[in-house]
């Protein structure tokens, strides 16, 4: 009589670990494309808290409204400004356009996050952009994703066009406001 076996032939433990490897490699695959749409929201939400920044501090020194926009864009390693602004001292509204500036383009370029000497906070290759025509601001952060996109501007504002450089891997943030 033929004796009935238990247990898997050799075929079918190498088919089973095929089929979980396949399987193991889709969900790794999915844990990365995760982080990388969870890192660009985190970088969208940056952008975003740095627009609304200097538009509060617009808001707080309106005499000096359209002089924000001056040198417009701003990007790379901030101009000092000539007077530190916080802690109780007394500036003039000039001063405080600059201070305002120099703090949010520390911000927003990571030099106001550093670990020895590399900026480790803000946006990569960032542009912040100001125009302000009358009481209307519009503030443009561009900046470099991670992943590339589609890096057509069709739509998008002139201002939108006009700040950081044109590439596949651009991104951008654009508000717009009144300030009285």
């Amino acid at each position: 009589m033929p004796v009935k076996r238990n247990g898997f032939s050799l075929i079918e433990v190498m088919v089973s670990l095929v089929i979980l490897t396949v399987g193991l490699i889709g969900i790794f695959n999915l844990h990365i494309v995760s982080k990388r749409g969870s890192f660009e929201s985190f970088q969208q939400t940056q952008a975003s808290y740095y627009a609304n920044d200097i538009i509060n501090r617009m808001r707080l020194n309106p005499s000096q409204l359209a002089k924000y926009a001056e040198d417009s864009p701003y990007s790379g390693a901030p101009d000092p400004a000539s007077k530190i602004c916080e802690g109780g001292a007394i500036c003039t509204t000039a001063e405080m356009r600059e201070w305002d500036i120099f703090e949010w383009q520390s911000a927003f370029t990571g030099e106001a996050e550093k670990d020895g000497t590399n900026n480790v906070g803000g946006l990569p290759s960032p542009n912040g952009c100001i125009y302000v025509e009358l009481n209307k601001v519009v503030v443009v952060m561009s900046w470099t994703g991670i992943r590339k996109s589609h890096g057509t501007e069709t739509g998008y504002s002139e201002y939108v066009k006009s700040c950081g450089t044109k590439n596949n891997k651009k991104r951008i943030f654009e508000i717009q406001t009144a300030i009285f």
